[in-house]
């Protein structure tokens, strides 16, 4: 089973090939630099492997939270392969891809969304999956959602910007964090692995982000707002 796995979520770009197991990656924080450098990425994961998109079995991607701009490139990208080589896609989770790359039996995964807000979801391990707990939502940091019941670990920026809150309002409830961790295809491609067997994947025109904000910006007012 091949699946070529790409993510643009946050400013981490990243893209890997699974070939019945992890067989190749690359990875670079580009800034908002992803569309230069995503497909000589793509091109590198695929010479190494000896492979071109008629040898694969799906393209995955990092579907959201993040980036709405991101979001939109990975997509954009996997789209054209899929209709190209007609090839299923696997929209995967860029909090599920986190808490997939987390050791740990109950995650917390959060990225920052930016304007004051946090996107956040829990997982448990399922086997080679992840379930969630809780579904990715956006969040202000001073109204944090309850967690599901035991103690989790941490994983995302999220924590790294808004760690205060964090401890204010679960203490102990989080054992540790892994705050400069960001989604990277290789997680993807494996939660793609698990998945494609099972579902089959989903035609390209179908296939979409998942944006879970549907504000790109703040209002001049509300930035004010903010800084105050």
């Amino acid at each position: 089973m091949k699946i070529l796995a790409l993510d643009t979520s946050t400013e981490l770009c990243s893209v890997a090939l699974w070939n019945d197991g992890p067989a190749s990656e690359r990875g670079a924080l580009v800034g908002q630099g992803h569309s230069e450098h995503l497909f000589p990425m793509i091109a590198a994961v695929l010479a190494e492997a000896g492979a071109g998109f008629g040898h694969l079995d799906a393209i995955a991607f990092g579907a959201g939270p993040g980036s709405f701009t991101g979001l939109r490139i990975a997509c954009g990208v996997a789209q054209g392969i899929g209709f190209a080589a007609g090839l299923p896609l696997l929209p995967i989770g860029t909090l599920a891809a986190l808490a997939h790359g987390t050791p740990g039996a109950a995650i917390v995964a959060a990225l920052d969304a930016r304007m004051g807000e946090i996107y956040l979801g829990t997982y448990r391990r399922r086997g080679q999956d992840v379930e969630e707990t809780l579904a990715p939502g956006v969040w202000h940091p001073q109204h944090l959602p309850d967690l599901p019941p035991g103690r989790h670990v941490g994983v995302g920026s999220g924590f790294a910007a808004y760690a205060e809150d964090f401890v204010m309002r679960y203490g102990v409830a989080i054992e540790s964090t892994s705050p400069a961790s960001l989604p990277h295809a290789r997680d993807v491609a494996a939660l793609a692995a698990v998945r494609l067997p099972v579902t089959g994947g989903m035609p390209a025109q179908v296939a979409g982000p998942l944006y879970v904000r549907d504000k790109v910006a703040m209002t001049v007012a509300e930035r004010k707002a903010l800084k105050r």
